[in-house]
């Protein structure tokens, strides 16, 4: 693609500026079809997975470092619009007072379920209605850490594309496969290929580690405050629950989630 040179814009009322920083309002993400990621490991972790910002804001205590100094370039070089700026217009995009020194704008990555390799990994993480963007974040990060093959929403969730869930997800985004569908959408695409579907309740008597976990193993967690409503649960190939030994009735869903996707990789690591 054709090489583009840095520009500077210093002004609130730049289209660009105005463009960008609409992007943290959901609406228009989704008109876009674009994001918002913030900060030198982010964006770092994005090309490391090969993607590239379309869009690049930097400041320019921020450019010198090496891992900076590349991705401007590699940008540059992909025909993306590389821009000098300062902090005040950094905040304004990010909506932080302390903002960092590198925000890119990338293409959303919403992957069709007809298009996603189940066989791809031996662990999913299907996710019902969930409403915190921390959570959904620390999700994603947890798939990645087990080697997940990535996360699919089911019903009304939080959007993946966040600022608060980008951030969270400290660069999974980039590396996890995202899908979302309806739950009838979802039972249907499962049960053309290989797949067991445990759920996490608390209606169960089946300890989480009682078991042996078949592969691809797929972890449905419910919503934060209601669980999964009882007609998903019924479709489960498995229902299971972990010891509660105090006071707590539940764990939190992010946490329930990586409890239970180490268990899974756990049972297959090589002793």
């Amino acid at each position: 693609m054709r090489r583009r040179l840095v520009r500077q814009i210093t002004g609130f009322s730049n289209e660009t500026v105005k463009r960008v920083r609409s992007l943290r309002d959901k609406k228009h993400r989704r008109r876009e079809g674009l994001f918002l990621a913030e900060g030198l490991r982010i964006l770092t972790e994005a090309r490391a997975a090969g993607a590239l910002p379309e869009i690049l804001f930097f400041a320019p205590e921020g450019a010198g470092h090496p891992l900076a100094r590349g991705l401007i370039a590699e940008t540059e070089a992909a025909g993306g619009d590389v821009i000098e700026t300062n902090a005040d217009i950094l905040s304004k995009l990010s909506g932080k007072e302390n903002p960092q020194t590198l925000v890119g704008v990338y293409r959303d990555r919403l992957t069709p379920l007809a298009a996603i390799d189940r066989t791809r990994s031996g662990i999913w993480i299907v996710a019902q209605a969930l409403r915190d963007p921390g959570n959904l974040g620390t999700i994603l990060r947890t798939s990645d850490a087990v080697g997940g093959g990535g996360l699919i929403l089911v019903d009304d969730c939080v959007d993946p594309f966040s600022v608060e869930a980008v951030r969270a997800s400290m660069g999974a985004l980039f590396t996890q496969t995202i899908a979302a569908a309806r739950w009838e959408e979802f039972v249907a695409w499962l049960r053309q290929g290989p797949a067991q579907l445990v759920g996490t309740s608390l209606r169960t008597d089946t300890d989480y580690q009682a078991t042996r976990y078949q592969a691809p193993t797929f972890i449905l967690v419910g919503n934060e405050a209601q669980g999964l409503p009882a007609p998903y649960e019924n479709q489960c190939d498995l229902l299971v629950k972990m010891p509660m030994r105090g006071k707590a009735d539940s764990l939190n869903a992010a946490i329930a989630t990586a409890v239970m996707a180490y268990e899974v990789l756990n049972q297959r690591r090589p002793r």
